[in-house]
């Protein structure tokens, strides 16, 4: 303190706390991560839902992983948090894509870490060559412009695939995403696989509302593709249906704009993304199959499609080598040749700076 009682500018840096951004990560790391922070000789997998990091200075972390489905309760949180202070000395972590990992140094408390989940019915897997906990959006739950359920999905999906998660393995790593529109607050452009949903019909118009609830250069503006434009004679707005994308935006802004179409609304399987730059460079999803309408409770046909990829990719590709990278080596000619997966009109990119997407090569791949 200086001598008005006033703190300095370098105490002040030091004490004061701000709701403004995030705290900074290195805050919560265990000490064995900060220890070894960029020091680290290798890691080994162990078995599905646990590995070790081994430091240059000889300190193991062992990691234990455990799926959970995203939107959780307090009362599940206080459990795992109870499994963190019991055998983690209070540390846990949630990754990108919603498992949830215990990192303890002593090698026997990966047991009764696992003892401990089980108890309440938490599996643990998804490391090494296996799939892992599926990334999602809010679906139904929760999201006003979704044209299918994200966590439902994401449960039928893992309730049939579930022996790749925690015991037999792939010939490399497999990330699931869900996104439940084109809006896209999934990870489905860089996952292995992943499911889209897509409304298919252009918005109505309740035009009624929409002069009464409704600022109308907000609603214009909120258009991607300049689709909507002003209506005098009705004192609303209309809809050019060849711009049209069916994202949804303008029902945000714009609710009698109503998006939703229980008939026409379901989800695309898209394939070959992933982040990683390990052996190849990072890859886009790119549409395996256009459309496969809503089925609930448990989406019988979208998860046979997703199964039928993910057996047909563990029986025909190499070792490590991720999906997108087998469908590249054998060429999309045989992918679809050996998934059986019908090829249609929409598998053609017609977009308009589609000439980067174009193959050149006269060559097939059969």
């Amino acid at each position: 303190m200086s001598q008005e009682g006033w703190l300095t500018a370098e105490e002040a840096k030091t004490t004061r706390k701000t709701d403004i951004g995030p705290p900074h990560y290195g805050d919560f790391l265990p000490p064995v991560i900060k220890k070894n922070y960029g020091k680290w000789s290798h890691h080994e997998v162990l078995d599905g839902g646990s590995m070790v990091h081994v430091g240059d200075s000889g300190d193991k972390a062992y990691t234990v992983r455990a799926a959970s489905p995203r939107i959780l309760s307090t009362e599940t949180i206080y459990k795992m948090l109870d499994v963190a202070d019991k055998y983690c000395d209070g540390y846990i972590r949630w990754t990108t894509r919603n498992n949830v990992e215990f990192i303890t140094t002593d090698e026997k408390n990966i047991k009764k870490i696992k003892d401990a989940l089980k108890e309440f019915n938490y599996p643990t897997g998804g490391i090494g060559d296996r799939i892992s906990n599926p990334v999602h959006t809010q679906g139904w739950v929760h999201c006003h412009s979704a044209c299918t359920d994200a966590s439902g999905v994401v449960k039928a999906i893992m309730d049939d695939v579930f022996e790749y998660f925690n015991d037999k393995t792939l010939p490399a790593k497999v990330r699931l995403a869900v996104a439940c529109c084109v809006n896209m607050c999934g990870a489905v452009h860089c996952s292995d696989i992943a499911v889209v949903a897509v409304h298919r019909k252009v918005p109505t118009i309740d035009h009624d509302l929409v002069k009464n609830a409704c600022e109308t250069p907000t609603t214009i503006g909120s258009c991607p593709t300049r689709a909507i434009s002003p209506d005098p004679a009705k004192k609303s707005v209309k809809i050019n249906a060849e711009k049209c994308m069916y994202c949804g935006n303008c029902f945000t802004v714009c609710p009698p704009i109503d998006i939703h179409n229980p008939e026409n609304d379901g989800v695309a399987i898209m394939v070959g993304g992933k982040i990683g730059s390990l052996r190849t460079g990072p890859k886009f999803s790119k549409l395996a199959i256009p459309f496969i309408k809503n089925e609930p409770p448990r989406w019988d046909t979208a998860v046979k499609a997703v199964r039928n990829i993910l057996d047909t990719y563990a029986k025909n590709a190499m070792k490590h080598e991720r999906v997108g990278e087998w469908i590249e080596r054998i060429g999309w000619e045989r992918f679809f040749s050996l998934t059986g997966i019908e090829f249609t009109h929409q598998h053609i990119d017609d977009f308009t700076f589609m000439r980067d997407t174009l193959r050149t090569s006269a060559a097939f791949k059969f």
